[in-house]
């Protein structure tokens, strides 16, 4: 029988309470458990003191057992100092543009400043007069 330390769900639609308990695998979320060792209420501020009861005892018992906690109720065991802190996952990338789409922007973005650079240079040529022109205007035969 394969054991974990998971939260199961109470409360209210919209107000949210958790027994955080000792189930089979197997067995659904909101359904039968073993043992209740704790309680996790998320509508409170994160540092008040009812938001997380915990039965370090039996947590204890239970990770010895070799029951293995959900992810949410690994980090409880971490900050508790029952077991080290999980790894944070990296965040989903779904949303960041795909390879192809950046190099297509990054290629747009240096095509339009080769074609700045192109238009200031031909209008500081265009601002300042020749200087054979220049030359000619200079001398006396004309």
């Amino acid at each position: 029988m394969a054991l974990k330390i998971r939260m199961a769900r109470g409360g209210a639609k919209k107000r949210p309470f958790y027994r955080v308990v000792v189930a089979d695998s197997r067995s659904p979320r909101d359904g039968r458990f073993i043992e209740k060792i704790g309680t996790h209420n998320p509508m409170v501020a994160k540092d008040h003191p009812d938001r997380l009861h915990l039965d370090l005892e039996r947590a204890k018992h239970w990770l010895s057992v070799g029951a293995r906690p959900s992810d949410r109720v690994a980090r409880f065991l971490g900050q508790a100092g029952l077991m080290p802190m999980p790894a944070q996952r990296q965040q989903t990338k779904k949303s960041q543009p795909r390879p192809k789409t950046v190099e297509r922007a990054a290629a747009a973005a240096e095509a339009a400043k080769a074609k700045a650079e192109a238009a200031a240079s031909a209008a500081a040529a265009a601002a300042a007069p020749e200087p054979a022109a220049e030359a000619a205007a200079d001398s006396p035969d004309a």
